[in-house]
């Protein structure tokens, strides 16, 4: 291999192979320090209920009492459990687990010695504490938002470890109990029953401790007990306690002037709702707005900013997401966009196609049109009309139009959708043009929502609805209309937004997961009218434009795919967010 034939084997070398290295070395190391400190979390629970070395234990007594030897134990035994909780968040590099887990280890030496001159014990925690001391710097990411989710798993993690913390207990303390003044030996099974009937009992379930470390460990349970449960509520109503940080005003108008100087297209405008958070690339000319969501944080859109930032913004992200510990993706990725994505190691697949009409071209002549003709001259000789109100909205005009979106949920049995579209919101509607349909009675039966594509005279349609009892030929009413309208105004181009799934996986050559896709298009029509919506969209001739999910990893889809009906949904649990102005 010649380097002076390759002038880019030096700059790959530096920012794609030396990283990758690297990564691995902080792969393995992560797993190692997450593994040990699983490992010392369970040598904790045993022990805490594992008696002394007779010579260790009268050594210990001339300076340390049997209460506060006692204490040492417990508080080993509860350190121990925190121990295995965080070892998966140390895994996952989160800054607060490391600062626990440092903590942690530090007063578990001290106690090791203290309850039994543990020194075994205490050289392991030693070496794991050190190990984490030099790793320091990895542990960047911060912690995730409280879920319900989370809470559980810690609960289930603590109910484990008490239960095992019991039966260990009374299994290594064979012959140290009586129960009815008859000595109790304790194998397996009937140290996990003792344990669950004094959980039950709540009075030593009629045992008898033989001496005054068996009757410690008796109490010790109600006490590891009592604080790794209420530990575990505490994380289980988090979610309800703790709301997560939205994007601060000044962040917010930051990103409103580099949209308003860069955006191109309807997602520029909905970068702007407030469900969004921003990051905001090294120069600070590109922002790229994303909703976190478990592990993924998803951007809408491309990077919005000028065209030689771009690199440096998706660079960024990627950074921005690995230290938080997300999964970097960008949702409806535009096709000019993805050579950019894939040399930074990104993969992508389609998920529809945007439906646009070219305005300046636009007529409804033609044999093609004669539908949408005689629905517009069938609704217009029965009174029916559209009228297209232009920014800002009246409070009237809002009011008139909630009763037919509501009626429109009801009829669908849905419930608003967020990030990829608007929902119905007065301060947000009223910065938009509006279409309204009004049949022979002047009153509203249906309207659309439409969104300006900042710097191209392109408009694009976001919310739809209309009462659940119309005229046949309503909303090509409308849209035909609302076309005609910006056509006269100038308007160059009119997009009906997404065709979710449309054109995916339906080529020979397409991949594996674009024909998953494809099947749900064709399966699942009945539960989500993918087809319908396409249909209705093929009816004005579009020019069908393909839009990508971009990731890095197939294995991270799962978890993308959680993140963006949470996305889609606005986790359904928090009350709505307001959106921006």
């Amino acid at each position: 291999m010649n380097p002076q034939k390759m002038p880019n084997f030096p700059k790959f070398l530096l920012k794609d192979l030396i990283p990758r290295i690297l990564n691995h070395r902080i792969r393995i190391g992560l797993w190692t320090a997450a593994l040990l400190t699983g490992i010392v979390g369970i040598i904790n629970l045993l022990s805490a209920v594992t008696p002394s070395a007779p010579e260790r234990r009268d050594w210990l007594e001339l300076f340390f009492p049997f209460g506060v030897r006692a204490s040492g134990r417990i508080f080993t035994a509860i350190a121990g459990f925190l121990l295995v909780v965080l070892a998966a968040n140390l895994l996952r590099r989160k800054r607060v687990a490391w600062l626990v887990t440092v903590g942690l280890l530090a007063t578990s030496i001290l106690g090791h010695l203290i309850k039994g001159f543990d020194y075994e014990e205490a050289l392991l925690a030693g070496v794991l504490l050190i190990q984490l001391i030099i790793m320091r710097p990895v542990f960047t990411a911060q912690s995730d938002r409280p879920s319900i989710a989370q809470g559980i798993r810690v609960l289930i993690v603590a109910v484990l470890f008490t239960l095992a913390y019991g039966t260990a207990g009374f299994y290594i303390l064979d012959g140290r109990f009586k129960v009815d003044g008859q000595p109790m030996n304790f194998g397996l099974i009937q140290s996990i029953l003792q344990t669950l009937a004094m959980f039950i009992a709540e009075d030593n379930a009629g045992l008898e401790p033989v001496g005054r470390f068996a009757n410690f460990f008796a109490n010790s349970i109600y006490i590891v007990g009592g604080v790794t449960l209420s530990f575990a509520f505490l994380m289980l109503l988090r979610p309800v306690l703790l709301r997560g940080a939205a994007a601060t005003p000044a962040e917010r108008q930051q990103a409103r002037e580099i949209i308003n100087l860069y955006g191109q297209s309807s997602l520029a405008r909905l970068s702007l709702l407030n469900d969004k958070s921003y990051y905001f690339s090294p120069s600070g000319k590109s922002v790229v707005a994303y909703v976190a969501k478990g592990r993924a944080a998803i951007a809408l859109g491309d990077p919005i900013g000028p065209e030689v930032d771009r690199l440096e913004a998706i660079r960024g992200f990627q950074l921005f997401c690995d230290r938080n510990d997300w999964f970097p993706t960008f949702y409806e990725a535009v096709p000019d966009q993805l050579p950019l994505y894939q040399s930074l190691g990104f993969s992508h697949v389609q998920i529809g196609e945007d439906a646009i009409i070219d305005l300046t071209t636009f007529n409804l002549k033609g044999k093609a049109n004669q539908n949408l003709r005689t629905a517009i001259n069938r609704l217009t000789k029965t009174g029916h009309r559209v009228e297209v109100f232009k920014p800002p909205i009246s409070d009237d005009l809002i009011a008139q139009l909630k009763s037919v979106s509501d009626e429109w949920l009801s009829s669908k049995n849905g419930s608003e959708k967020r990030f990829s579209i608007g929902w119905f919101h007065a301060e947000y509607l009223q910065g938009c043009h509006i279409a309204v349909v009004y049949n022979d009675q002047n009153i509203a039966i249906a309207f659309s929502s439409l969104l300006s594509g900042y710097n191209r005279k392109e408009v694009t349609i976001d919310l739809m609805r209309h009462r659940a009892e119309v005229e046949k030929g309503t909303m090509e009413f409308l849209f035909a209309s609302m076309m005609q309208h910006f056509q006269k105004i100038g308007y160059e181009g009119f997009n009906l937004s997404l065709s979710p799934l449309a054109g995916v996986g339906a080529s020979p050559d397409a991949r594996r997961v674009e024909k998953g896709l494809n099947y749900f298009f064709e399966h699942l029509n009945q539960f989500y009218n993918f087809k319908g919506l396409h249909q209705f969209k093929e009816k004005f001739q579009p020019r069908w434009e393909p839009r990508y999910l971009v990731f890095l990893s197939l294995t991270q889809l799962p978890d993308i795919a959680v993140g963006l009906v949470r996305a889609d949904s606005g986790d359904r649990l928090l009350d709505y967010l307001k959106p921006g102005d």
